[in-house]
């Protein structure tokens, strides 16, 4: 279907020699009880997900291996945390917060000096370019910063008490135990330490179970873990669902973090025993709308959608996967979307300028040409000078025109560079689609009447978790609340929100009138708890 000759395969010596693909890695050590361990069992090849042109035809480079652990490796994991965590009686829950802080930032400053490996392997296996690899490890610095900053602040608030009329009260959040976290491959970094920290933070526990694609770039931190953190207080594990099942079904695992799909949280979730017992944090799929009206700005329109739906290869759940276009405006807007897609260029992660790049997922090309073939067969349009497969990873941008609800594209997550746009002539039947989704994330609105905006809003609102006003729908900055409804989110991933997630609130609380409350005045007066001492807090 595509309608361009693909360029011919560059060869391993073509590769730019900072790639380091004539050395590929052999990553043993993982960490489990506060020990850098060396595996002696079975190994998985890691390969790109580009195409090199090799003595006997195509082929990926091996970039590397890592270990694939078995349930009993899982279960030293486990058991790892479930020591640390002690039954809530453990070092790292009972640490003053102010310590488990200071553990965190230098776990960040560790990190920080391991940024060049970091981003050259998220490069080879994600296949991001390397201002979007760079733009990801440093946006997971700053989270780091933000976070610690939040806690404090949320310390400080905490520290104070409340009085009622009878009673005398301090409110103060406390950890729930030992988490599982599991990030995905297209923010492997970012997104597994969007969880991790917070639950850290809060004193957690945790497991790391490291992405399906993406893991060899967390083995540069196997150091940084072991030095920053107490035994057992973070434990990562490799492999595949034999690693982390007997985790679940052990019911050993009182917070589930996993970002990834609505289909796998389910799974996961079935195997825990004492499901009731189970807090779960997900960040899941999503089919973002963006509603282009009449009088819209077509220039702002086009540009906010074109980096909505095509950035990073539209690979994450934020991007823009539906696009309804008013009548009155839908010809000209999609014929420009499409000439703006046809300029994007097309290659390696290495190439400069690089837009789009080969997808990780091993069967993606072919599942977004499905999704062509069904469009087209149903009566869709192509509006780009190209589309479909390259080959069996690269997918050519391809902006749909005359898509229906007929279509699978319509209803599924394409999670990839095709761009369906549906035209409407009245807003109730955009709100109508959206409402009989499965997913229910962000929205985006462009257009120029009030009214009208502020109607779409209003009603959006109840819909999804985020409306955008002439904008794309995005996940940050990290301040703000990051949630979704139906099947796209369980629970809330920001930098306030999430450390909330994963704990709970605690009362300390007596007697206005009786020796207790002038216990607990002496106690924050005397500083003689971290958690009734506003003057310990933050300064430590």
């Amino acid at each position: 279907m595509n309608n361009t000759s693909p360029p011919p395969l560059p060869r391993l010596q073509d590769l730019p020699r900072e790639l380091g693909l004539a050395r590929p890695l052999d990553c043993r050590r993982f960490l489990i009880d506060g020990e850098l361990r060396q595996w002696r069992g079975p190994m998985q090849e890691v390969r790109a997900p580009f195409f090199i042109q090799g003595a006997n035809g195509p082929e990926q480079p091996l970039i590397g291996y890592c270990p694939a652990h078995d349930a009993a490796t899982g279960m030293q994991a486990l058991d790892a945390a479930v020591a640390a965590w002690d039954g809530g009686l453990g070092v790292w829950p009972c640490l003053p917060p102010h310590e488990r802080a200071a553990c965190v930032a230098e776990f960040a400053r560790r990190m920080a000096e391991k940024q060049t490996e970091i981003v050259r392997l998220m490069q080879l296996e994600i296949c991001k370019s390397k201002a979007e690899c760079e733009q990801e490890f440093l946006r997971t610095i700053d989270y780091f910063k933000d976070t610690i900053d939040a806690h404090e602040a949320m310390l400080r608030a905490s520290s104070g008490l409340v009085e009622t009329e009878r009673m005398l009260a301090q409110v103060r959040r406390s950890p729930l135990g030992v988490v599982l976290c599991m990030g995905p491959f297209n923010f492997p970094l970012n997104e597994t330490m969007a969880t991790l920290i917070p639950a850290l933070l809060m004193g957690n526990t945790a497991v790391v179970k490291l992405p399906r694609i993406g893991r060899l770039l967390f083995f540069p931190l196997m150091d940084c873990l072991h030095a920053a953190f107490p035994r057992g207080v973070v434990n990562m594990i490799c492999g595949e669902t034999e690693a982390v099942a007997p985790v679940m079904a052990s019911g050993k695992v009182d917070v589930l973090a996993f970002i990834g799909t609505s289909r796998a949280a389910e799974a996961m979730r079935a195997m825990h025993p004492r499901p009731v017992r189970l807090r779960c944090v997900f960040g899941l799929e999503a089919k973002n709308a963006a509603i282009i009206l009449n009088d819209a700005d077509v220039d702002l329109a086009v540009k906010q959608v074109m980096r909505g739906a095509f950035g990073f290869n539209g690979q994450r759940c934020t991007a823009l996967k539906l696009v309804f276009a008013q009548a009155g405006i839908a010809p000209e807007f999609t014929r420009r979307l499409a000439e703006a897609a046809d300029t994007l260029a097309v290659g390696m992660p290495w190439e400069p300028g690089v837009a789009i790049t080969p997808l990780p997922e091993p069967g993606k090309a072919q599942f977004l040409d499905d999704l062509l073939r069904d469009a087209l067969a149903r009566g869709a349009r192509v509006e780009t000078s190209r589309s479909g497969a390259r080959d069996a990873s690269l997918f050519e941008p391809t902006v749909l025109s005359g898509v229906t609800a007929e279509m699978r594209v319509f209803h599924e997550e394409q999670f990839g560079p095709l761009c369906p746009v549906v035209t409407f002539t009245d807003t109730d039947e955009v709100l109508r689609a959206i409402a009989a989704s499965d997913y229910g994330q962000q929205a985006s609105v462009f257009g120029a009447d009030l009214n009208v905006l502020g109607r779409l809003t209003d009603r959006l609102a109840n819909l999804v978790s985020r409306v955008n006003i002439g904008c794309k729908a995005q996940r940050g900055p990290d301040v703000l609340p990051f949630t979704a409804r139906k099947d796209s989110a369980v629970g809330t991933l920001s930098v306030n929100e999430a450390l909330s997630a994963f704990s709970i609130e605690t009362l300390v609380a007596a007697n206005m009138t009786s020796e207790g409350a002038r216990q607990m005045r002496r106690l924050r007066e005397g500083g003689l708890s971290v958690y009734l001492t506003p003057e310990r807090n933050g300064q430590d």
